[in-house]
């Protein structure tokens, strides 16, 4: 498609949308004002010009309109999608979350919030500790923190991350060490015939 015809369709979406909203029974007429408005669009850089009778809000409309129509809006990131946290409720420090969130920042923001996160990966980190003795200092690492958070002076958020069982997180640990072997030495193939005949005869030799 050519790119005046990508304009052209683009042009007629707008005038469906704008329509629809509208509630305007003839989409031909919207597509003929908007194609109108098109063509009298301003420099790059300057406001769309006010039409008499208009007011603000139909000058933010036709804004939104030809945006529309040029298709500024077709490829960004939620198009056609839910916007994530619409309708839920207010929370103070949503652009903070979603700033940690989008740039994968760590080690910055609420002591609460780095708590929460850290909590849910506790358990993944424990099991690539080797020693009890390595498991059970990250433990006392950790409730040692919370604690110490709880008694924060500065405001904030809430903490609300439970303190853990040091000796019941430590048999935990024991017991996901011992499946995880098991399911390694089921996973490993069988040894070949000649290999289980020399351990028949050191057996019996034993």
């Amino acid at each position: 498609m050519s790119r005046s015809g990508e304009q052209q369709e683009r042009l007629r979406k707008a005038a469906q949308y704008r329509a629809a909203r509208d509630g305007a029974t003839d989409a031909a007429d919207v597509l003929a004002e908007l194609q109108r408005q098109n063509d009298e669009r301003p420099a790059e850089g300057e406001m769309a010009p006010l039409r008499p009778g208009e007011d603000g809000a139909e000058r933010a409309r036709l804004i939104v309109d030809r945006a529309v129509a040029r298709g500024d809006f077709d490829t960004l990131a939620l198009a056609g999608k839910p916007i994530p946290g619409l309708g839920e409720a207010h929370d103070p420090d949503w652009w903070v979350k979603g700033l940690i969130q989008r740039e994968n920042i760590t080690g910055l923001g609420p002591k609460a919030y780095l708590l929460r996160a850290e909590d849910a990966e506790l358990e993944g980190r424990l099991d690539r500790q080797y020693t009890e003795a390595q498991v059970r200092a990250i433990l006392e690492d950790f409730n040692y923190r919370v604690i110490d958070a709880r008694r924060q002076l500065l405001g904030g958020p809430p903490v609300i991350t439970k303190l853990r069982d040091v000796d019941a997180e430590v048999e935990d640990w024991r017991q996901r060490r011992e499946a995880a072997r098991r399911r390694a030495a089921d996973a490993m193939p069988p040894a070949p015939p000649r290999f289980r005949l020399l351990r028949r005869v050191l057996r019996r030799r034993s």
